[in-house]
């Protein structure tokens, strides 16, 4: 399982990581160590909280302890530095504790998201040849050691299945701590701290490699412009998994500042505001959709959300129509964000006027994060015209985990990461996002991949041919609609026999398609191929019902 620098993660130049070191961004902190001088600092202070099922509490030093004894047992197992681990668990206080486990002893987790099914784990296991994989007993109705049964009986890597709660034939995560003797070496700054996972356009994500130096700024840089400190309480309502909640600010953020995480279970109204009034949160972030409904929800509600100062959104594109709704719904602050895994963070700022606030997704976190804004030659445009955005800095990664073939497209020769996203950029240097260039569908933040949706479709005996496009939606901002071609002679389907048939595939259900439409052929390009745009031209012209 030995990795190789700068083959299976492509690193920063040496005069790159220099210059960022010399300016102060890059401090040679690890988690692991970050946690270790928070429990030191201020050890009964209340790390993190998870309400439910009956409220758990962990102070700092518990949390730091519990972390040792965990990276022992995984230790003790033949779990080391370098090993990957899918993590698959919803919002509960063991993901915490696993993850500070794992970068004890540099082993590095593979963020899953709690929607992911066999199709998606199984490629994660294999692919990050993971030596163990963690799951939930049961969550939301689906049981995953099932799951995780399948997925060990074909991946040679997998030794290790630990579950929380009843383990069935796996291990009890509960049975793994041990009191440690002596802790194997843990890992150093500029090395991997985990693998998170990309929004791509082809297939299942691509694995994104974070070092401890970068992850870590981007947090402190995050900490500074939201005004995190101590005091925040920071409710974590979307997965703990996705890049957003976990630094933007996020989990990580609040810790490292040494301030209170809350684990919400649900994302809905219902769940979240109460827990606001009963743990006094100050601060959360939330995707439009979610957005959406908390603004409607707030005003009608019976609690007092008077401890919330600042909701960030982001994820997805906010309208401007509905974040003007949202401080007066929830009486606190608005901060947009735009971000992505791979890197780059912009944000409005608290002292940013409304307007700009309503109307940009922000500003970059660091004055070494360098935006290019191109046409589809690669040529810099006009300022204030849309075009594609490039960056890199302290924080992007330069390549792709084991993906040289994707990296020489993604990545410019100097190192600039091509996002897909098109913007234009205002005088003060806020950008405003118009979309997307690649294909990729943006489903109220969740990422679907229209080549993976196709393939499965495209196995269905009746078939001939398929197109997965986005279609605007009001609420989730972008859904997926399925153009089918059947087979000559095939007999007539309904829609839902293909979304019956995809989500029988054991797909994450976001990617199942909103809407599917049968047609007797594509419209063409000049060249000949589908014309994905015409397609999307014709889905907004026509009202989906």
């Amino acid at each position: 399982m030995t990795l190789t620098p700068g083959v299976d993660a492509p690193t920063w130049p040496p005069e790159f990581a220099e210059r960022y070191r010399a300016a102060g961004y890059w401090r040679g902190e690890t988690f692991g160590g970050v946690l270790r001088e928070r429990a030191a600092a201020h050890p009964d202070r209340i790390a993190l909280v998870d309400p439910a099922p009956g409220r758990r509490t962990w102070t700092y030093r518990e949390l730091d302890e519990r972390a040792d004894r965990l990276a022992a047992g995984f230790a003790a197992r033949g779990i080391g530095k370098g090993d990957r681990v899918v993590l698959h668990l919803p919002n509960v206080g063991e993901f915490i504790e696993v993850v500070f486990a794992l970068f004890r002893i540099g082993a590095l987790p593979v963020y899953a998201l709690p929607a992911h099914r066999e199709t998606e784990i199984g490629h994660f296991c294999s692919f990050a040849e993971a030596v163990a994989y963690v799951v939930p007993d049961r969550h939301a109705g689906f049981d995953h050691r099932e799951l995780a049964t399948r997925v060990r009986n074909r991946t040679p890597s997998l030794r290790h299945v630990f579950v929380v709660g009843d383990p069935s034939e796996h291990t009890a995560l509960s049975d793994v701590p041990c009191d440690p003797v002596v802790l194997p070496a843990g890992p150093e700054p500029h090395e991997l701290a985990f693998l998170q996972l990309s929004g791509g356009t082809t297939g299942v994500p691509k694995l994104i490699p974070r070092t401890y130096d970068d992850y870590i700024y981007s947090l402190r840089g995050s900490n500074e412009i939201c005004g995190v400190d101590a005091d925040t309480r920071f409710l974590v309502v979307l997965p703990a998994a996705h890049n957003f909640p976990m630094s933007s600010p996020g989990w990580l953020g609040t810790l490292y500042a040494g301030g209170t995480v809350v684990l919400c279970p649900r994302p809905d109204p219902t769940t979240a505001l109460p827990l606001i009034e009963r743990e006094r949160i100050t601060m959360t972030g939330l995707v439009p959709p979610l957005a959406l409904l908390w603004t409607e929800a707030g005003p009608k509600a019976q609690h007092d959300l008077s401890s919330l100062e600042l909701t960030l959104v982001g994820g997805a594109k906010y309208s401007a129509e509905a974040a003007r709704r949202l401080e007066p719904a929830l009486g606190c602050r608005l901060m947009q964000v735009f971000g992505m895994a791979e890197g780059l963070v912009n944000y409005t700022r608290l002292d940013d006027d409304f307007e700009t606030v309503v109307t940009t997704q922000g500003r970059p976190i660091s004055p070494d994060d360098e935006i290019r804004i191109v046409d589809d030659t690669g040529h810099d445009v006009p300022d204030g015209a849309f075009g594609q955005l490039l960056t890199r800095g302290p924080y992007t990664i330069r390549g792709y985990w084991r993906a040289p073939e994707h990296n020489a497209t993604a990545f410019t020769e100097d190192g600039f990461y091509r996002t897909g996203d098109v913007v234009r950029r205002t005088p003060t240097g806020h950008l405003v996002v118009e979309g997307r260039a690649k294909d990729q569908i943006n489903r109220g933040g969740e990422k679907v991949a229209p080549e993976e949706v196709e393939n499965i479709i495209l196995a269905h005996p009746s078939v001939h041919d398929v197109s997965v496009v986005a279609v605007p939606d009001a609420y989730l901002g972008e859904r997926s609609l399925a153009y089918v071609v059947l087979r000559e002679g095939a007999e007539q389907l309904k829609p839902a026999a293909i979304k019956r048939f995809v989500r029988d595939r054991g797909i994450a259900d976001y990617k199942v398609p909103d809407l599917v439409e049968f047609v007797d052929a594509f419209p063409q390009t000049g060249v000949g191929k589908v014309s994905k745009k015409g397609l999307r031209s014709a889905a907004a012209a026509t009202e989906q019902h």
